[in-house]
C-alpha cells in the first residue's frame, strides 16, 4: 500500500505530479537512473537516519555521499542509518522505494543542497518502480523539508 499511500499524498499536495510506474527496476541510484533516461546525480536517494532518539529523511542527489563532519554539527550527533526493517517500519516504503511523500506519521525530512544542481529531481515513490519528476524546491515544500549542507561535494568524473 505505500505506493498508494503516496498516491493519496500526492493527489492532495501537488495534484499535478504524476507518478511514474516502471516495468525495470529503480530499486537503486544506477537502476532509477538508466530507467528514467537521466544521470545519477539526478536521482534524489532518501536516507533513514537516527540521532540520539530522533528519526528523520534526508534526501540527496544519487551520486553524493553523507559527509560525517557536516551531518554531525546539522544533526546534534552522530547519524546512524536505520536498518531495512526500521525503515519499512518508520516510513512504510520498502527500501528501493523510500520517499518523503505518504509517510504514515509525520516526521523530519530534510533536503541536502546538492539537490540544487538539478532543475528537476527523481525521488522514488513508494515502491521500487515507481519516482517522480519534481523540483527540488517543490519537493522540499510539500514535504516541509529543511535545507542542510551535509553532502561532500560530488567527485568530478574522469
Amino acid at each position: 500500500m505505500s505506493l498508494e499511500s503516496v498516491r493519496a499524498h500526492l493527489a492532495k499536495a501537488a495534484p499535478d505530479l504524476e507518478v511514474l510506474v516502471t516495468e525495470d527496476s529503480s530499486a537503486t541510484v544506477d537502476l532509477a537512473a538508466a530507467a528514467h533516461g537521466v544521470e545519477p546525480g539526478q536521482i534524489a536517494k532518501t536516507l533513514s537516519f537516527r540521532v540520539k532518539d530522533d528519526v528523520f529523511l534526508l534526501v540527496a542527489r544519487g551520486d553524493a555521499r553523507l559527509d560525517n563532519k557536516k551531518a554531525k554539527a546539522a544533526f546534534g550527533g552522530k547519524a546512524k542509518m536505520l536498518n531495512a526493517e526500521e525503515v519499512v517500519e518508520i516510513t512504510s516504503h520498502p527500501v528501493g522505494g523510500v520517499c518523503p511523500f505518504g509517510l504514515p506519521s509525520p516526521f523530519k525530512v530534510y533536503c541536502d543542497v546538492s539537490l540544487k544542481a538539478y532543475d528537476v529531481v527523481i525521488p522514488a515513490a513508494g515502491a521500487t518502480n515507481a519516482a517522480v519528476r519534481i523540483a527540488p524546491d517543490r519537493m522540499a515544500e510539500i514535504t516541509s523539508a529543511e535545507w542542510v549542507d551535509v553532502c561532500q561535494p560530488p567527485l568530478a568524473a574522469g
